[in-house]
């Protein structure tokens, strides 16, 4: 089992890698993708300082549709290609946005999100689902997050398959 103590004082770069241990022990052996998708989103909303949503959207059929998260209520759905989201969705590539108001098209669930984060969950060479972190923070995100979330929708994608 492992030892959740305190992450969230580290430098980035073990942060990410101690975040990628919780996640492996937390799913193993779990196969329920909306426990393993409530858990992830547990996980980082309690270690990654400076968000105000932390989770999931799932991809159905033509639509993102939400998942389990933390935060203040958020939109349910989503279309392909609308918003940070809908992008990393269609494109299939993570969406770093350091200003999400010059983001063209972006979907405002919070307002108080100023910056956002999301990475794709690929499986089998489909998107299935995204990983979607917001800060109230401007810049907020960098690529050492985009690299340590990459990594975390790795270990989501053994687990929602």
């Amino acid at each position: 089992m492992y030892d959740f103590g305190s992450l969230s004082d580290l430098p980035k770069s073990e942060l990410y890698e101690e975040l990628a241990r919780a996640a492996t022990a937390l799913v193993d052996g779990e196969t329920d993708a909306v426990a393993n998708m409530a858990n992830l989103s547990a996980l980082i909303w309690q270690f990654v300082p400076d968000l105000n949503w932390a989770g999931f959207y799932r991809r159905i059929e033509d639509e993102l549709v939400l998942g389990p998260f933390m935060g203040k209520p958020a939109c349910i759905r989503i279309p392909l290609g609308a918003g940070v989201c809908g992008a990393a969705a269609a494109s299939g590539e993570t969406q770093l946005v350091p200003d999400v108001h010059a983001f063209p098209g972006h979907i405002a669930c919070d307002a108080a999100s100023r910056s956002e984060l999301v990475v794709p969950v690929i499986v089998e060479g489909g998107v299935v689902a995204v990983i979607d972190l917001d800060s109230p923070l401007p810049g907020r995100f960098d690529e050492e997050d985009a690299q340590g979330f990459a990594r975390l929708a790795a270990i989501a994608a053994n687990v929602l398959a």
